[in-house]
């Protein structure tokens, strides 16, 4: 299966990554800023594949581009098709999404929201 996500693969930097959500972090939500965070651990962990990673780098290069399908200055229309790929990442390489990758994820999270519900991201791990 081709990466969908290749054309986006060289725009990913963990720089440009956490200046995204630095700045826009509440306003892409808790549940997408995870869904990211989960993404992201889960490609830093040594025993994610290559095919895992590369897909992983394609969405997250697509979170961050500033040119895609749905522009993200309109509030919560512009952020729907990021969410789309970002589910889509997550259920391909969802095998390596482990309790390691989710703590961590979790403890991240606190530095944008503070102290949250944890029942708003159980949606996602059951989906997982």
């Amino acid at each position: 299966m081709k990466n969908p996500f290749a054309p986006y693969v060289k725009k990913f930097s963990e720089n440009k990554l956490w200046q995204k959500l630095s700045a826009y972090a509440r306003q892409i939500g808790i549940k997408a800023v995870y869904m990211i965070l989960l993404l992201f651990y889960a490609y830093r962990r040594p025993d994610t594949p290559r095919w895992a990673k590369n897909i992983i780098l394609g969405v997250l290069g697509y979170v961050i581009s500033p040119i895609d399908a749905i522009p993200d200055l309109s509030p919560i229309i512009g952020y729907t098709d990021d969410i789309g790929m970002l589910s889509f990442g997550l259920v391909t390489i969802a095998a390596y999404i482990n309790d390691d990758v989710r703590n961590k994820a979790r403890r991240h999270l606190n530095d944008w929201f503070g102290s949250y519900n944890e029942q708003e991201l159980q949606e996602i791990d059951e989906q997982l």
